[in-house]
């Protein structure tokens, strides 16, 4: 009798055991599923997705442009580590190749942007007399920017999530559906706040060419950028400026924009001589260590109130 209690009992510590393994992450040498993403807003989106289930990590750390991200040993490491690697793609994450070509280990690389068509340089087929159009050949990269866009996103780190994490499958699932339903929101309060700007000075100046699905998706017009590119890290050419303040006197557009983590001398300069104001506090690559843009859909809030301030 007491043979078969023992049995029993082995039986069930087992049973609880596998029970316990179903409903937990997979485990690395630590007790860690890792994933990673490259930038903090999508790591933001990710662990929306990811629920308490695991502990998203973002490669590069808050305030840091991507375009002039240097890469450090450090980064490797957290790459040959990590389980699932998370990136925006289209080329926006350029620094990130040559560490993905060191870094060992087995992971999952998910780009979010993946089944999204990219938008284009317009002008020359892309090029521009100071080469700054060639900084993105794949289009332009900043979806994210429009958050019905970012429902894309959404799925496509759910399904990263579910491949290497199976037994999570319907945590990220339903947590992927009730963050589909907070971004659809967003996007009809981003409607009504531009509702609230007369049609007619929905105008866009930018530092680069970064807010043109934000524009597409709400009824905006980008007069002119002064970085004829998708990578703030661009130059311009005296001509470039020159057609940027005519732009800027001949359409009226009463701003400039950029984000705070973009140079602001030019788009100064060019305010100085058309009279208009600059913008210069968006938070377009990066999340913040706190207010205002602590999170995704918070940066979006806070964008877009900056830009219908500054229109109305």
């Amino acid at each position: 009798m007491k043979k078969i209690f023992n049995s029993i009992f082995v039986i069930l510590i087992l049973a609880a055991l596998f029970l316990t393994g179903c409903g937990s992450a997979p485990q690395s040498s630590d007790g860690a599923l890792r994933v990673l993403t490259s930038t903090t807003f999508l790591a933001d989106i990710a662990q929306n997705v990811a629920g308490d289930r695991v502990q998203v990590e973002s490669l590069l750390p808050v305030g840091i442009d991507p375009h002039a991200y240097q890469a450090s040993p450090s980064d490797v490491a957290k790459i040959s580590e990590s389980n699932l690697l998370i990136i925006n793609g289209m080329e926006y994450e350029q620094f990130i190749e040559s560490l993905l070509e060191n870094a060992g280990g087995e992971h999952l690389v998910i780009k979010a942007s993946t089944g999204l068509e990219p938008r284009q340089m317009e002008e020359n087929d892309g090029e521009t007399e100071s080469g700054a159009g060639s900084e993105h050949e794949a289009g332009d990269p900043h979806m994210w920017l429009d958050p019905n866009l970012v429902i894309t996103y959404v799925e496509n780190i759910r399904d990263g999530l579910i491949e290497v994490d199976p037994g999570g499958a319907e945590i990220y699932k339903a947590n992927a559906d009730a963050y589909i339903s907070q971004l659809k929101d967003l996007d009809a309060w981003i409607v009504e706040q531009v509702n609230s700007v007369p049609a007619e000075r929905r105008l866009l100046v930018t530092n680069h060419e970064a807010l043109g699905y934000f524009a597409e998706r709400y009824g905006f017009e980008v007069v002119d950028t002064i970085l004829p590119s998708f990578s703030s890290e661009a130059s311009a050419s005296a001509q470039e400026i020159a057609a940027a303040v005519e732009a800027v006197k001949s359409s009226g557009a009463p701003a400039i924009f950029l984000g705070e983590v973009e140079n602001a001398d030019l788009a100064n300069q060019i305010a100085e001589e058309t009279g208009v104001k600059v913008v210069n506090d968006l938070y377009l690559e990066s999340l913040t260590d706190g207010a205002p843009a602590a999170m995704y859909i918070d940066m979006m809030k806070h964008n877009v109130m900056r830009i219908v301030d500054a229109l109305k």
